[in-house]
């Protein structure tokens, strides 16, 4: 895939990268070991913040600068990292959804990375990285309608589909033999998703049989 940041972007967010992992992978409900994995870390991971340590941690900080600096409020508009850590620290459990995206938030809530997955067959031409125009909106994953305005937005041919804090309903993960694209926001430079990419693809071959994977920082 044809994949970029915009020069806007990278201007007012030096530090702007994104982890890239493509591969296929057959999307299920998530077997009772990932789901024993899920529960077991989550705890381990509410017990350890306090909600003021959230925002202080390295990647989310990082991503609440660039929403700054993009002209939008990360109290208002929180990165889904933070919020799901929110969710822990206040014992309210995270959602679970099928093996791709539960294996997607325990990467995000256990390194501080929001992270989004998309069906690529719902996606057409180049994907840009790119800051949305003031009072835009896409129908959003269990949302009517989330403003995505002055947000860092993934943009195709057919518009905006994915963002840090939320979504598209458009690119959703759904159950059946798919392909994906999983991005991995990073505002902090590529230092962390060199880390970090390899762990997501271990839980990705471990539990979801994915066995071919292309994996790319931008």
């Amino acid at each position: 895939m044809d994949i970029k940041i915009s020069e806007e972007i990278k201007t007012l967010c030096p530090g702007a990268e994104l982890g890239v992992l493509l591969y296929s992978a057959r999307v299920a409900a998530s077997s009772p070991e990932l789901l024993a994995r899920f529960d077991s870390d989550s705890s381990e991971l509410g017990g350890r913040y306090t909600l003021d340590a959230i925002a202080k941690m390295q990647h989310i900080a990082s991503t609440r600068e660039a929403y700054r600096a993009l002209g939008k409020s990360p109290h208002e508009y929180r990165n889904a990292a933070e919020a799901m850590l929110r969710r822990l620290v206040k014992g309210s459990g995270l959602y679970r959804i099928n093996n791709v995206v539960d294996i997607n938030n325990l990467v995000s809530v256990s390194s501080g990375y929001s992270i989004g997955s998309y069906g690529i067959s719902e996606l057409h031409g180049p994907v840009t990285l790119r800051r949305a125009p003031e009072d835009t909106h896409y129908a959003g994953i269990g949302k009517d309608s989330v403003n995505i305005g002055f947000l860092p937005v993934l943009y195709d041919d057919e518009g905006p589909f994915g963002n840090p804090t939320s979504d598209s309903r458009r690119a959703m993960i759904r159950e059946g033999s798919r392909e994906i694209m999983s991005v991995v926001y990073s505002f902090d430079g590529a230092d962390g998703l060199n880390e970090w990419l390899p762990r997501f693809r271990e839980l990705l071959e471990t539990f979801c049989g994915v066995s071919e994977m292309k994996t790319m920082i931008i």
